[in-house]
């Protein structure tokens, strides 16, 4: 049988799919990292399942016992707290395990704390970043704003709410104008999404607030404010060369960030 990784919800316990919830049902055990926490929405969904914990801190050893008896044909469902396993939650070791092992793996999608939060934000695009937990510590977190400075894309990333007033003066004090949406608790009661630039955002949240966040920045400033005259002058290049319009707006907007459709337009 393959290892199934399942998506659970990452607030509201309705939000899972039928898939998930015939899977768990008939799972020999589910891999879970806090057996309360997935009992809680097992019994939501009156489902009497054998649980067995599977958490960073005992990842590495559990991964090892299980592969011999994934390769006999026992059939686990691996679920986290919230969301889908491998994702900045454990998993990605037995995943990768299993597959070294010639156990197939299928994936059961649902919830995305990541995707729910960008499409939330109004920041959408073709492209984005997720950039998973921030790193800790003032200089790392200067060091990645430095980075993204010129990145032409949403990102995404997660945070937690202790840590979050902080970083959030960190941002504001590198990118005071970029477009921030906070967003809290999502798919739960006390939903927030917060939106502004960085700066109003931190002065927003100078106290730890309660709940889960995830944190989508909009694109960079000096990004959105470029008229991209070299990225059309490159389609209109590679158009003269012999190459496609749309096809040559396709690759020139992958390449600068620069929006596909106005590369099109402005090279007709």
């Amino acid at each position: 049988m393959p290892l199934a990784v399942c998506a659970t919800p990452i607030g509201n316990l309705a939000d899972i799919t039928l898939r998930v919830l015939d899977e768990l049902r008939d799972a020999d055990v589910v891999l879970c990292e806090d057996t309360r926490h997935t009992r809680v929405l097992l019994d939501r969904h009156g489902i009497s399942a054998r649980l067995l914990s599977y958490h960073e801190h005992n990842e590495a050893k559990r991964s090892a016992e299980l592969l011999p008896r994934l390769a006999a044909g026992e059939r686990f469902a691996l679920v986290s707290d919230a969301g889908l396993p491998g994702i900045s939650d454990p998993g990605a070791r037995l995943v990768a395990a299993a597959l070294d092992a010639g156990v197939p793996v299928t994936v059961l999608p649902g919830a995305s704390a990541a995707e729910t939060a960008l499409v939330a934000s109004g920041f959408g695009a073709e492209r984005y970043q997720f950039l998973g937990f921030l790193p800790r510590g003032g200089k790392a977190l200067r060091a990645l704003w430095d980075e993204l400075g010129a990145w032409p894309f949403p990102v995404v990333a997660f945070e937690s709410p202790q840590r979050l007033p902080a970083t959030l003066r960190s941002l504001a004090a590198a990118q005071p104008e970029r477009p921030v949406a906070l967003c809290r608790e999502l798919t739960k009661r006390y939903e927030e999404v917060v939106r502004g630039t960085a700066q109003e955002v931190a002065a927003r949240f100078a106290e730890a607030p309660k709940g889960e966040v995830t944190l989508v920045l909009g694109r960079a400033a000096r990004v959105a404010a470029r008229d991209h005259a070299d990225a059309v002058a490159a389609v209109a290049e590679l158009v003269a060369a012999g190459v496609a319009r749309r096809q040559a707006a396709e690759l020139v907007a992958r390449l600068t960030g620069a929006p596909r459709n106005e590369l099109y337009r402005r090279t007709l």
